[in-house]
Parts: C-alpha cells; sequence; structure tokens
C-alpha cells in the first residue's frame, strides 16, 4: 500500500528536521522584523517612528536577545533623527538598547506550521544605561519548519523617566518649540526568526 523505504526516509526527515529546531540557535531577520514607536507631541499629534537595525537570537536554551541600533532610528526627518541620536539616546555613550526574556521553546516547537500561541512573558529592557522591567503580551506563530513570528499583541508602554530620558525630551522640546513631548512611548513589534 505504500513504499516502506520511503516512508521510513521521510519519517526520519521529519524526526531530523524537529530535533534540528529544537535544538538550533533561531536568529532574527532583521529585514523582515520591525520594531516601533509612536511619539506624541504638543498634546495630541502622534507620529510612527521605527529602528531600521535590529539583531538578536533565541538560544536552544530558549534565552531571547533582541539588539536594537538607536543609531537607525528613523522618522522621516533627517534633523529630526539627528536630534534624537544626539540628545535624547546620547549614541556617542549608549549606542545600543537590549531587549532579553526567557522563553519555553518547546510549545513553539511543537506548533504546526500556521499555529498560534499566546505568551505573556516577562522583558527586561537595558536603555540609556538603565534596566526597567515590563509583562508584554505576545503572539507567537510557526511560520514553516525554519521560522517563526513573534508580535506584541499590546503595545509596551515605555516611560522615559525609567531611563533618564526626560531630560533629553526636554532638550528636543526646546530645539523644536513645542510645548510638550509625552514621557509614554508605545512600543509595538514585529519580530521573524529563522533556525539556523
Amino acid at each position: 500500500m505504500f513504499n516502506r523505504p520511503l516512508f521510513k526516509t521521510l519519517a526520519f526527515l521529519l524526526l531530523a528536521g524537529t530535533a534540528l529546531s529544537a535544538q538550533a540557535n533561531w536568529y532574527l531577520d532583521g529585514e523582515s522584523s520591525r520594531l516601533s514607536f509612536i511619539s506624541t507631541k504638543n498634546t495630541n499629534i502622534s507620529e510612527v517612528q521605527r529602528f531600521l537595525v535590529l539583531h538578536g537570537k533565541v538560544s536552544p536554551t530558549g534565552l531571547a536577545e533582541v539588539e536594537v541600533e538607536l543609531e537607525s532610528v528613523n522618522s522621516g526627518i533627517p534633523l529630526r533623527d539627528e536630534r534624537m541620536r544626539k540628545e535624547l539616546f546620547q549614541i556617542q555613550t549608549f549606542p545600543e538598547a537590549l531587549i532579553t526574556t526567557q522563553i519555553d521553546l518547546r510549545p513553539i516547537n511543537d506548533l504546526a506550521p500556521g499555529a498560534q500561541l499566546e505568551l505573556r512573558l516577562p522583558l527586561t529592557v537595558d536603555l540609556h544605561g538603565k534596566q526597567h522591567q515590563y509583562n508584554a503580551e505576545l503572539l507567537a506563530t510557526r511560520l514553516d519548519d525554519r521560522r517563526f513570528q513573534v508580535v506584541t499583541l499590546e503595545p509596551l508602554v515605555i516611560n522615559a523617566e525609567d531611563f533618564d530620558l526626560a531630560p533629553g525630551l526636554e532638550s528636543l522640546r526646546k530645539v523644536a518649540g513645542l510645548s510638550a513631548i509625552s514621557l509614554s512611548v508605545p512600543v509595538g513589534a514585529v519580530l521573524i526568526f529563522t533556525a539556523r
């Protein structure tokens, strides 16, 4: 009824692929991933901005790290980007931000392609020499045997004061002639990881 050697070969390849994904490092696909944030000025004007350069990986033990190159901030306005690099992020001293968490990879590895899993995880954000922990609502989707996607179900609301960024925002407010810049910044992410 079926070709036994062929069946055994297919079964072996499927098992080998599962073992590979369980033991592999998962690397962030920076070109397909996105980390964006919303800034609000003068009380009711909100704008979406993003970081263009991200690196990251998830180890076989489930330690996940995403590094954000702060120099890659992109608001669509070059002068504002330069001011954010120098005045707000102070990239000469603090060139990157780091986001870390611990993930149980077994449920994700067990997902069939297209299946999803909601996760609630504590994330640690290391930014501007300060660390702060957040509870994140995430959705993991197994895209295929070698890729999975993690997206924020709810924005992570970062407060500038937690990272000593309020003085930098005040400098930006003054130089731009604004009445106010919000200290609370919603952050959203779409992250694609590939097994290697």
